[in-house]
């Protein structure tokens, strides 16, 4: 590494900055591999560190391979400057007395901030400085006797105290299991001490860490294991797999703990624990040697045998934008993979660009996006296809994290993060906090419901075994029902945080919102092929939870509840969050915006009548309140990267992002709309019938499953286009069919065994109403009641408002009736369905058996000929 010789020679190119998952320096990436550095006792002068010691130290620290050290104290320049000569950055602690209630004594809390002040101030500008530690481990009492949100607010401080004295050093807190959840999205990079002694826990907790980290890189400060306890040997074996795993995890970097067995704290020499890689004389370990190796084969084993990848980029007149993402494919430092370009029949200088790319590019008529995939997925020769779009950028080492994802598990697919890249324009970044965004759904932290389009990977086998991308999908969608049908076949998905690719958002607002009216008529296609995934209100239910920028928070956030043990004694302390309440989540909805409509027209028309107007103007009110409290609130937690913005801008970005949390969903509002995916939409049998309770009886003359016999009713049902649920644990029906967000129709079934398996099944059929409907219902038939006694009293105009009230409530009442009645059709219809089903199947039982029976009786004299003409007779028939 090439280092400036001056310590004070502020040339920002040397020092580590992040990008995305990762950390670079001079636009190469940065792995930490890097090892603790005391703390020693200090000397009768109160100095800390020796000179001749530091620098034998440091020579055999860089001989070793590391490339940076950690230290738990502020280190004097001398130091910084030994560390640049041998080609170290250093991880500068800032020591505070966070072991106790700091926050109690406002004297302490400036004296905290200014000596973290001095910490940087001291050592700011200087190119070996790869970060500043804020803390360290704020013990889990701590943070429970004053509560989380305290303690984050404290740490920011500190951030902005940090970041103040020198705007381009990386900031980051270090912290452990038993606060983890601690929400810190301000740092620039997560880092945590994590000492687990297996290597699937570690793997597993690295997964989680990686989602609470999100799009930034995470470090792990600390892995270790005592030689002194387990055995030099035991510790060499432990350390190789940890740094193994760490960078199979995705880290930006792991520091050893530590470099020699020296180590004093609270004033006193620590003898029983030897944590080191050297001894107290500094003479290597076997685990020094065991440290440099997996470090030096992290984090790719060199020779490994790695797959071929085909790499399918669909572009369809995207020649502003897919320059940038052939330059990046140029860079990846995959040993093994093609490229092919599929133009979807552009008529700007796409083709011209990739054709000065050495890809392979197939030109083809205009039949959209699914299309164009399946395109590529023919003329792929890997065992592997990755997908990125034309606006999109891979990380070097993309397709590494994808291989080895694929090559450690049975997934049939697997993504990463797509992250919005800096310098793209102050509206690009204000769309990337807004909601809209291709997120990635995770069931748990590895494995996925939906990956993004943009940053897929599938093995070609499977792919190709669900028939590849359903084309009617032409520009959004395609992704979500690829990954369903995937599911079904039985298949899981897999996600990998450090598989990124960087990813251009709308630099316009109107490019935006044309982009979010494609969403919502992907969501009217997707409703229509996988209805069952789709509530009452015509949205998507997923299974997992999102993740991802931009999502618009609800006003009553999730009930968040930390384990924490009994007394607070747990050492891993995570958030668990129940599921989002329902009515909280209305406004969240795009149609919300037309309760908006209904009740600005109400209050229009209530300057007629004070009753109406008050009601509805309070309710107008509140409804366009929710609204606002929810983009400034989901806008408060955007993140902006890049270089630091004053106040003025910072409040215009802020404000840019709140608009657009609003405007989004009306954009979605008009695709689904236009589409036919609205809340009045008609699905399945156009027939109704009188919604009152009935029963029905089938008989079977052959015995079977009950819920085999569901499950037909369910298939019909589903044949028929009806939008149902199955009943769960605690439900005393088995299917609801829905009519709509007001009504749906309910069966639930019994079978009575009548001997030698015959059976009845006997079905109840009723209709449910929605209370609340009822009740918004009982409120426009008393509105309109009122308003015609009042008639008599305040003239025509009151008479105008009573009309007008009437005709909404049996428009309501119309509704409400429509959507009990049609699924009753359905039902009653797919019944009817099931009966001449089984029917059938007990006939067709019944002639074989006798065919069979004469078979047996002609076996005797020509057993040739009567198989011969039986088996034509059974053929035939079936």
């Amino acid at each position: 590494m090439d280092l400036m010789p001056s310590s004070r020679t502020n040339n920002n190119a040397l020092r580590p900055q992040v990008a995305g998952k990762f950390l670079v320096v001079n636009n190469e990436k940065f792995y930490i591999r890097g090892v603790t550095y005391g703390t020693f006792r200090p000397d009768e002068q109160g100095n800390e560190y020796s000179f001749e010691k530091v620098e034998q130290d440091f020579q055999q620290i860089a001989a070793n391979g590391f490339n940076s050290i950690r230290t738990y104290t502020v280190p004097p320049s001398w130091l910084l400057d030994a560390a640049q000569r041998n080609g170290l950055y250093v991880m500068v602690g800032l020591p505070w007395e966070q072991h106790v209630t700091f926050l109690d004594d406002k004297s302490r809390i400036e004296s905290i901030k200014e000596r973290v002040r001095f910490g940087v101030e001291s050592c700011a500008g200087h190119p070996a400085i790869l970060c500043y530690t804020i803390g360290n481990e704020i013990p889990s009492r701590i943070v429970r006797w004053y509560g989380p949100q305290r303690v984050e607010r404290f740490l920011k401080e500190l951030y902005g105290v940090a970041k103040k004295v020198d705007p381009e050093g990386l900031v980051t807190y270090v912290n452990y299991p038993s606060t983890e959840y601690l929400q810190l999205p301000f740092v620039d990079f997560l880092s945590f001490n994590v000492y687990l002694e297996t290597e699937e826990r570690l793997s597993n907790y690295l997964a989680r860490l990686q989602n609470i980290a999100g799009e930034i890189p995470l470090v792990l400060a600390e892995i270790g294991l005592d030689s002194g306890r387990n055995g030099e040997e035991k510790q060499a074996v432990m350390l190789d797999w940890q740094i193994r795993t760490a960078f199979r995890g995705g880290c930006a970097g792991a520091f050893i703990f530590s470099w020699t067995d020296e180590w004093h704290r609270g004033g006193y020499d620590i003898e029983d624990w030897d944590f080191g890689l050297t001894t107290r004389q500094r003479e290597p370990k076997i685990s020094l040697a065991a440290v440099a190796k997996a470090f030096a084969e992290s984090p790719f084993p060199p020779n490994a045998v790695l797959p071929r990848i085909s790499v399918a980029v669909c572009s369809y007149n995207g020649g502003q934008v897919i320059r940038d993402c052939m330059e990046g494919l140029l860079e990846l430092k995959y040993p093994n993979f093609e490229v092919i370009v599929v133009d979807d029949g552009s008529n700007d200088n796409t083709a011209e660009i990739v054709s000065r790319y050495p890809f392979q590019l197939i030109r083809t008529e205009n039949r959209g996006l699914g299309s164009a995939r399946n395109t590529a997925l023919k003329a792929a020769t890997g065992e592997i296809i990755a997908y990125t779009d034309d606006d999109a950028r891979p990380d070097p080492h993309w397709l590494h994290y994808l291989a080895q994802t694929f090559a450690t598990t049975n997934h049939a697919a697997v993504g990463g993060p797509n992250i919005a890249p800096a310098g793209d324009g102050w509206i690009a970044e204000c769309v990337a906090n807004a909601p809209g965004g291709p997120v990635h759904v995770l069931l748990n932290d590895e494995i996925a419901e939906h990956i993004p389009g943009c940053n897929s990977a599938f093995r070609a086998e499977n792919l190709r075994q669900i028939g590849g991308w359903d084309p009617r999908y032409r520009a959004a969608g395609d992704d979500v029902d690829t990954c369903w049908r995937l599911q079904h076949m039985g298949w899981t998905i897999g996600f990998n945080p450090a598989a990124m690719v960087w990813h251009h958002r709308r630099d316009s607002i109107k490019t935006y919102w044309n982009q979010q009216i494609g969403y919502g008529k992907a969501e009217s296609l997707l409703e229509e092929k996988w209805s069952e995934k789709y509530n009452a209100t015509g949205h998507l239910a997923w299974h997992g939870r999102l993740y991802g920028k931009g999502l618009t928070q609800a006003l009553i956030s999730l009930n968040e509840r930390v384990y924490q043990g009994s007394w607070g004694s747990a050492p891993f302390q995570s958030v668990y969050q129940s599921a989002p309440n329902k009515w909280w989540s209305l406004p969240l909805m795009p149609e919300w915006y037309l309760i908006i409509g209904l009740l600005a027209m109400l209050s229009g028309l209530g300057v007629l009548w004070q009753p109406l107007f008050g009601i509805s103007l309070s309710l107008l009110v509140l409804s366009v309140g929710a609204v606002l409290a929810q983009a400034i609130i989901s806008a408060s937690k955007a993140t902006f990267p890049g270089p630091q913005k004053t106040e003025i801008e910072l409040l215009k970005s802020y404000a840019v992002t709140a608009f657009l949390h609003i405007l989004q969903p009306l954009a979605r509002l008009k695709g689904r709309i236009r589409y036919g995916l609205t809340p009045w939409r008609r699905r399945g049998d156009p027939r109704m019938v009188l919604p009152r309770l009935q029963t029905k009886s089938v008989w079977s003359e052959n015995w079977r499953e009950p819920e085999q016999v569901l499950k037909s009713l369910h298939n019909l049902l589903q044949e028929d286009g009806a939008i149902m649920c199955i009943g769960g644990d605690f439900d005393s029906w088995d299917l609801d069919v829905r009519g709509g967000i007001m009504a749906s129709a309910r069966v639930l079934m019994t079978v009575e065994e009548h001997g030698g398996g015959k059976q009845l099944f006997r079905f109840k059929i009723y209709p449910r109403f929605s209370k609340k409907w009822s009740l918004v219902l009982l409120l426009f038939t008393g509105l309109a009641i009122k308003a015609g006694f009042d008639y008599s009293n305040q003239g025509v105009s009151v008479l105008i408002v009573s009309v007008f009230l009437s005709v909404m409530a049996l428009l309501l009442l119309s509704l409400i009736y429509n959507e009990c009645a049609s699924p009753m059709a359905a039902i009653l219809g797919s019944i009817e369905s099931l009966k001449q089903k089984l029917s059938i199947q007990v006939h067709q039982t019944k002639y074989v058996a006798a065919v069979e029976n004469e078979e047996t009786a002609n076996a005797g004299t020509d057993a040739n000929f009567g198989n011969q003409g039986n088996s034509e007779v059974v053929l035939d028939k079936s």
